[in-house]
């Protein structure tokens, strides 16, 4: 694709591999940068370009970037201190495999509301940190999230409002194979920055694995 053959060209003479996290023929591959033909003034400065088609192209330095700041921060928490949630149904698989992986708490499907506000309901829980795969399905979530002061990490597509997110990662999210991928990368990265797992070889899962088909 012409975007593809851009962006590699935009590449400094180290190797893709030291570059990125994963090679960025696997980036590629995932469309994990293809957007769509809707953009916010909070996305503008992810888009690498628009194609003729009017879909945007996210930037894959800066969606590399925000990964890993997003592993960082999740890194900081035990398990049981994260909540990651996916309402959209694309990305239950990845969310699922995220916690058989890695003991991360998922919420796949609706958020009902007051589980993070309200003690007195049977589904009260508490957590420190929270990861949403869409800021608009997963809104009930992210606001709740803010009204106890939880930071709150987003998967942001190219049409999303940023505005009340601490941490926005540009990526194609809706996807199912950008979602796998991605799900994939923080599951492996997070049990490495734990301890958990010592190098690559160590955890088992594919990106595949990850992936509704």
């Amino acid at each position: 694709m012409e975007e593809s053959n851009n962006q590699a060209s935009t590449s400094t003479q180290t190797t893709a591999q030291d570059q990125y996290i994963v090679q960025q023929d696997q980036y590629l591959k995932a469309g994990i940068h293809i957007g769509t033909k809707f953009r916010t003034k909070y996305m503008k400065q992810f888009i690498y370009k628009t194609r003729p088609d009017g879909l945007s192209v996210l930037n894959l330095q800066k969606i590399d970037e925000r990964i890993r700041l997003a592993i960082n921060m999740l890194s900081r928490y035990e398990p049981s201190e994260i909540l990651v949630m996916s309402r959209r149904e694309n990305g239950w698989k990845s969310v699922k495999m995220l916690s058989k992986t890695t003991g991360i708490r998922v919420i796949s499907g609706r958020y009902l509301p007051g589980m993070l506000t309200n003690p007195s309901l049977e589904n009260y829980t508490e957590v420190k940190i929270v990861l949403v795969t869409d800021a608009w399905p997963d809104r009930n979530l992210i606001n709740d999230a803010i009204k106890v002061g939880i930071p709150v990490i987003a998967l942001c597509d190219t049409n999303n409002q940023a505005n009340k997110i601490d941490l926005v990662v540009p990526c194609n999210n809706k996807g199912k194979k950008s979602l796998g991928l991605l799900f994939w990368i923080i599951s492996r990265e997070y049990l490495k920055k734990r301890g958990t797992i010592t190098n690559d070889t160590g955890f088992a899962a594919t990106p595949e694995d990850f992936t509704d088909e």
